[in-house]
């Protein structure tokens, strides 16, 4: 490991906090804060955090002796001054003389002692910074150093690679407890350059920001040297299927075994997947030994929130042998759900009962032959468990290598993951009606598709959108943000719209929810028009939502969870233009399309509902169009737009919502839902 300390970039750190009135030694904590935030072999996730002790003006103005140390929720990677708050010193360390602290008294004082009361809460770990006498401090949960401490022996073996030079501390749960534990390993070796936390992390100190920080990297390198040594072969592949199930076809599949019925009918909750299938994980999930290995624990209690204390271990998926496949995951996750329900009975019996049970399912799922996948309720979190995953499988597999993983005890598993202190990390935010759910919308470029999608994106939904313009449905995704995905797809292409199902399967894990969107208006006096145009237009237009509905209730069914298939249809079906038969023919197929799927499919838990919107500025109704319509219609074209019972022009946006309200209502299928401003003619009851 090698340092990224860099005297120019830390000069300029300094001059640019300055022109905010930020002082020298926060700028410099704050910019070895981010080197060692943004290495992922160091920190991930919010673990991990540092501190300066320095002097900073209160609200009064008055110099005070204060500790900076990261906030709760901030990210070391990106941090900021803010992310720093300042907690007066002196209470701190008067802190030191009580034998007790619990935990809530612990934050409330930190809370007291802030400089700023709006600033956010200091890390759990503030009084540990606080307790030994340097000026910076570091604490990482490098994965080189777990390798070595999470080991029967490793209290010894770290003791012999760091030679006096970093004090030794018991496994202890983070709170007063470690804090004062840790000063006292400190004073019995006041030359101590820092600590190793057994089966937690590292700490470094000095009397620079660079000092701390190039002290981390070297005691990181001089672990990564011990694990390198006498190696031994570590993992034996078991025997596998000659060949595996397509990530596509597995991933459906993993997902609905992944899933709880909840108490609303035809409610679901769901998780996201985000797969990682590299050498190092297949050479992990592979091995003839997984079961006991994957078993033993979390490399560090700081992963247990977000992972929980063991992955989902399942069978190889033989391609050809879904069906086989999917028995096995349902039995392994219900297997998976009662030991966590044990897990959780014992040990909350042994605190006196006083918690209340989390969401049972798993956050790592490995599959020999693939690889593994994140699960969480948001794509964001998915990526979390996966990163965190790929971390404990580097630092299980170099332990594996030099003697035997051995992680902390069922207990204190327990007691880390049911932590008051360690669940804030998580937010109480109020979750929003689509967490969880995989909604596809084709069409997405254009206007109707564009609106949809960042409706479904705003209600919580994880959004791929489709359209054969890539260039627009790419822009679509880059205006929403966050894990957006665009896909090219040609719905008038049977390949096309079966690649691009597959694709949001193996990036999300499935689907929930379609809108089968795309479309496009043709005109023509229907006695008169070619029948090339006719077939063109049933092509895209019912053809086209065919093809998008069934590769849609293709996953779905993997998944067992239901679904919710949503159409954009038009008003043409039921209330026909003059010289628009060429467009309102395929649609008046399409809305019977609809109702078969409802049929069908109704047994399945799977819904199918419409939108008859009309006269929605858009790619098919054009400027262009609209001057044309008006014509045929003998109007203005603002007659036109609002030529409707309310008298308004109808937006993209109403149509969205409409699709919204489609896909939460849980209890509705066959419906068609009308958004044109009122058009009795165009009425369906």
């Amino acid at each position: 490991m090698q340092s990224r300390y860099v005297e120019s970039d830390a000069g300029a750190a300094i001059e640019r906090y300055a022109r905010v009135g930020v002082g020298r030694d926060l700028a410099l904590r704050v910019y070895t804060t981010r080197l060692l935030g943004q290495d992922p072999r160091l920190v991930l996730h919010g673990g991990g955090n540092t501190s300066v002790k320095t002097t900073v003006p209160d609200l009064l103005g008055q110099g005070t002796a204060v500790l900076c140390v990261k906030g709760t929720g901030w990210d070391m990677g990106a941090m900021e001054p803010p992310g720093m708050p300042a907690v007066r010193m002196e209470p701190l360390l008067k802190l030191r003389g009580r034998e007790a602290v619990n935990d809530e008294e612990m934050v409330r004082f930190q809370r007291a002692s802030l400089i700023d009361p709006m600033a956010p809460n200091p890390s759990v770990e503030t009084l540990l910074h606080a307790f030994v006498p340097h000026k910076f401090v570091d604490h990482t949960h490098a994965t080189a150093i777990l390798s070595l401490s999470d080991q029967p022996d490793g209290e010894a073996i770290c003791a012999d690679v760091f030679d006096g030079r970093m004090g030794i501390v018991p496994y202890i749960m983070p709170g007063f407890a470690l804090a004062k534990k840790s000063a006292e390993v400190f004073e019995a070796n006041p030359k101590a350059e820092g600590l190793i936390l057994h089966k937690h992390g590292i700490f470094t100190f000095g009397a620079s920001a660079r000092d701390a920080y190039e002290r981390m990297i070297e005691m990181v390198s001089r672990a990564e040297a011990r694990l390198a040594q006498n190696r031994k072969s570590v993992f034996v592949t078991a025997q596998l299927p000659q060949q595996c199930a397509a990530l596509a076809v597995a991933a459906p599949i993993v997902r609905g075994a992944c899933s709880l019925e909840e108490t609303t009918d035809g409610a679901w909750r769901r998780l996201i997947l985000e797969f990682r299938g590299g050498d190092a994980v297949r050479t992990f999930v592979d091995g003839a030994e997984v079961a006991r290995y994957s078993q033993a624990g979390v490399v560090t209690p700081d992963h247990t929130i977000r992972t929980k204390n063991w992955p989902l271990v399942l069978p190889a998926p033989a391609d050809g042998k879904a069906e086989e496949f999917k028995r096995a995951a349902a039995a392994a996750v219900a297997v998976f759900i009662e030991r966590y329900k044990a897990y959780f009975a014992r040990n909350n019996a042994r605190v006196g009962g006083t918690k209340k049970m989390l969401d049972p399912l798993p956050r790592v799922a490995l599959v020999p032959g693939l690889g593994l996948f994140g699960l969480g309720r948001s794509k964001k979190d998915a990526k979390v468990a996966a990163d965190l995953a790929e971390a404990a499988i580097e630092s299980i597999t170099d332990a594996e290598a030099i003697g035997r993983f051995e992680s902390i005890s069922e207990a204190d598993m327990f007691d880390v993951e049911y932590w008051s202190l360690e669940q804030a990390k998580l937010g109480s935010a109020k979750e929003l009606p689509l967490a969880g759910q995989v909604a596809v919308v084709t069409g997405a470029g254009g206007a109707i598709g564009a609106a949809t999608a960042r409706a479904f994106a705003a209600a919580g939904g994880e959004v791929a959108l489709l359209d054969v313009n890539e260039e627009a449905a790419r822009a679509a995704a880059k205006a929403i943000g966050g894990a957006a995905l665009a896909v090219r797809c040609d719905v008038t292409d049977a390949s096309s719209v079966h690649d691009a199902f597959d694709q949001v399967a193996a990036h999300f894990g499935g689907v929930d929810i379609v809108v089968s969107n795309a479309g496009a208006a043709w005109q023509g006096r229907i006695g008169e028009v070619d029948e090339a145009i006719l077939r063109q237009s049933f092509e895209l237009n019912f053809y086209g939502h065919q093809r998008v509905a069934q590769n849609a209730v293709r996953i779905m069914l993997a998944q067992g969870t239901g679904g919710c298939l949503l159409f954009n249809v038009s008003k043409q079906a039921i209330n026909p233009g003059p010289n628009f038969g060429p467009y309102g023919l395929p649609k008046a197929a399409t809305l019977f399309l609809v109702r078969q799927y409802a049929l069908d499919y109704g047994a399945d838990g799977i819904r199918a509902n419409a939108v008859n919107a009309d006269r929605i500025r858009s790619g098919i109704l054009t400027d262009a169009m609209i001057a044309q319509r008006s014509l045929a219609r003998g109007l203005s074209e603002k007659e036109y737009m609002s030529g409707n019972l309310l008298g308004r022009e109808v937006t993209a946006q109403d149509v969205a919502q409409a699709f919204l309200a489609q896909a939460l209502a849980l209890k509705t299928t066959a419906d068609v839902t009308t958004v044109d401003g009122g058009n009795i003619a165009a009425a369906l009851r």
